[in-house]
């Protein structure tokens, strides 16, 4: 079994351009296209959010956690873990709108249709390679990799600056 991909974030690369919000919203749509998908109803919802604190611009996504608090409370097993993808997925069609799912989340993950009550959350674009939030990132803040692949990366960011310092400077 390929080991699971994350979505990672390097906050210190996001502009808050939000152009990941509006990827995720058109590739959630009918069309899966911008012009069309703005007068679409329902309007398609995104399942990420860009948030400001302090300086930092933080896209905050689900984190498909093992233990999903938001399936654990779900009654109708609308919101489940498929364990194959390493993803929590949810069913529109079991969701009754109770929306103790909303409540469970640690992270605020989970969003609601405003005209049915019915929840809506991250799917990492199941139909694509890399999910759309990834792909529209202009300055790559969003990183889709295996957990091992990307730690490497870090430690080896973390090699280069500690190198760095003790090299002579040049003149």
């Amino acid at each position: 079994m390929p080991e699971i991909k994350e979505i990672f974030i390097k906050m210190d690369r996001c502009v808050g351009c939000h152009s990941c919000e509006i990827a995720c919203a058109v590739e959630h749509s009918k069309s899966k296209n911008l012009f069309a998908a703005i007068s679409e109803a329902p309007i398609p919802r995104k399942r990420l959010y860009v948030e400001t604190a302090q300086r930092f611009n933080v896209p905050v996504l689900c984190r498909h956690c093992d233990d999903a608090p938001c399936a654990k409370v779900c009654p109708t097993g609308a919101t489940f873990c498929d364990e194959k993808r390493g993803v929590v997925l949810q069913d529109p069609k079991k969701c009754i709108g109770c929306q103790l799912c909303v409540q469970a989340c640690p992270f605020g993950m989970m969003g609601i249709r405003a005209e049915s009550r019915i929840t809506v959350k991250c799917d990492r674009c199941p139909d694509r390679v890399r999910p759309a939030c990834v792909d529209a990132c202009p300055t790559k803040a969003l990183h889709y990799l295996q957990t091992d692949r990307y730690s490497k990366a870090r430690r080896g960011a973390v090699v280069d600056s500690l190198i760095s310092a003790y090299l002579p400077k040049e003149k």
